[in-house]
């Protein structure tokens, strides 16, 4: 019988001794633990400076059975654990002419391509940026020089937008696959610890190494992944998918198509509405990046400025704001990491967060960011967002003097709407960075509620608007501004054979979710259609 412990407390100093508390608890000899398995940890620091790790864990316990019910009876927090339940697979009514064709070689695309060729779909991966490595040489180029390509970069190339990023792994969804795709992910280099922490992250260092292993793993099983390969057209007839287009030229056969483009790539919306596809608004949220030094957060969160046993502290703030009924709140909370250089397109500035795994340049930073809807976007259309979000960045590009340095200013003169003639921290951006009042590259009513935000925040963060408090801007690409609707078989609600999936189709947010619905998309296209014998 396998059993399961919930809010299994132990001191952080104390972690090593797991196995002995657990005996002592249960009052059982430790060699009768066996078969042990972290389901989860997380961290309380409520009574710091003193911190709690909390599991979960499922084991077996090696003893008679009757001494364990006497077991189960005086240990609250332990029960049975649940059995497993197979997942059943329906049998497809109908017959691939042609292999399937992936758009994207994000998360939700390797992991909808991996799940077909796993079963034997042979599936054709398109990307129109570079593989990691040469992608990675094309984004540290921008970042030194500021010389951007359009397609490959921190948005566009193998991986997308979360290869540059923390590489963190949270989400709020539940769903059977998320065990899957962390376990692939620790198939191809990730560490074994992401799949019991509540908060997981890999890291942009380590992350970009597992994206290989992934590649790999696809072309071992029949899979053909082809880079610089952007897709500029799709044919259809009667309403059904019948042929893509890439580079402009060559024609691809295909009845099913995984579109996994990111939230990033306008052109293909552009597309797609071009094609009548069903298209909707969706409202996302923009801002600006902050930075504070590391010491700062883990004072506020641990009690202390450096914790030996833990890594360094993240937080997450919201904020309600009444006069606009607006929210705020940090996103994409970045511990020991830097501001990246994110733009995807010619003339406007993008920010971003990074780090590694180490979480080590003792600067935290993470994105302010306040909600936009339809109320903010001048008409109706589907792509109104997608407009809004590239006025925006053009303003910050004109305030960053035209060559993707990215304007900036500390929180505190923010809060007075003054242009900031020091900084007592210097962001971490490059290319570099040029002081400005930055409410000129926000929407006015965004600005408004970022000071009011900020003034709570510093409530609760002592420090989070002082001095050594930096701004940069503009985060925009938070998620996409449009939903590409879908029905209950996962497909364009017009378009037979299209699988809208992931960030760019409007159903994630984050690496994890978008890997959860290229599954779940790929599960759909085998549910419908049997594989080319």
């Amino acid at each position: 019988m396998d059993l399961l412990w919930t809010n299994l407390r132990i001191p952080v100093e104390e972690d090593s001794l797991l196995m002995a508390t657990m005996a002592r608890k249960l009052k059982i000899p430790e060699q009768s633990i066996s078969g042990i398995r972290f389901l989860r940890r997380s961290l309380d620091a409520r009574k710091k400076p003193y911190l709690m790790f909390v599991y979960t864990v499922q084991f077996s316990l090696d003893i008679p059975s009757t001494e364990v019910s006497r077991v189960l009876a005086r240990v609250p927090d332990l029960k049975e654990a649940p059995l497993e339940v197979p997942v059943l697979w329906p049998e497809p009514s109908k017959t691939l002419k042609y292999r399937p064709v992936v758009i994207g070689a994000g998360p939700a695309g390797y992991f909808a391509a991996l799940a077909l060729a796993r079963r034997g779909y042979a599936p054709l991966v398109l990307e129109r940026g570079d593989s990691v490595e040469v992608r990675t040489s094309k984004v540290q180029e921008f970042w030194a020089t500021g010389k951007l390509d359009t397609e490959s970069n921190v948005q566009f190339g193998e991986g997308g937008a979360g290869t540059f990023s923390d590489g963190k792994l949270t989400t709020r969804i539940q769903d059977r696959r998320i065990n899957d795709v962390l376990k692939t992910f620790v198939k191809h280099g990730a560490p074994s610890e992401i799949q019991f922490l509540a908060k997981p992250h890999i890291g942009t260092d380590i992350l970009k190494n597992v994206v290989k292993g992934i590649r790999e793993e696809i072309k071992s099983l029949g899979g053909e992944i082809r880079f610089r390969a952007k897709v500029t057209g799709l044919i259809s007839s009667l309403g059904r998918l019948q042929r893509v287009i890439v580079n402009g030229d060559e024609e691809i056969p295909t009845e099913a198509v995984i579109l996994a483009i990111g939230h990033s790539a306008r052109d293909v919306y552009e597309l797609l509405q071009a094609m009548d596809v069903t298209l909707e608004q969706k409202s996302f949220a923009i801002g600006l990046r902050v930075e504070h030094p590391q010491a700062l957060i883990n004072l506020s969160q641990y009690g202390v400025e450096e914790h030996r046993y833990v890594g360094p502290a993240d937080y997450q703030l919201t904020y309600q704001d009444v006069r606009t009924g607006r929210g705020a709140y940090a996103f994409c909370m970045c511990p020991g990491g830097k501001v990246v250089a994110a733009a995807s397109e010619e003339g406007g500035v993008v920010t971003n967060g990074m780090s590694g795994y180490d979480r080590d340049t003792k600067i935290a930073n993470s994105a302010i960011v306040v909600t936009v809807g339809a109320d903010d976007f001048s008409t109706a259309h589907p792509l109104a967002g997608l407009e809004f979000q590239r006025k925006w960045e053009h303003k910050a590009f004109l305030a960053g003097g035209e060559n993707y340095h990215a304007p900036a200013q500390r929180v505190a003169d923010f809060l007075a709407e003054r242009v900031s003639d020091h900084f007592d921290l210097l962001s971490s951006y490059t290319p570099g960075i040029v002081p400005c009042e930055l409410h000129s590259v926000l929407p006015t009513p965004v600005g408004d509620v970022l000071g009011r935000a900020l003034r709570v925040f510093n409530g609760k963060i002592k420090g989070f608007s002082g001095e050594k408090a930096t701004l940069t801007g503009i985060e925009t690409r938070t998620s996409s501004p449009i939903r590409i609707v879908r029905n209950v078989q996962g497909e364009s609600v017009n378009l037979v054979g299209l699988y809208p999936t992931g960030e760019g189709a409007g159903y994630a947010g984050g690496i994890t979710s978008a890997a959860v619905d290229g599954l779940r998309m790929a599960e759909q296209l085998m549910e419908q259609y049997a594989r080319v014998e």
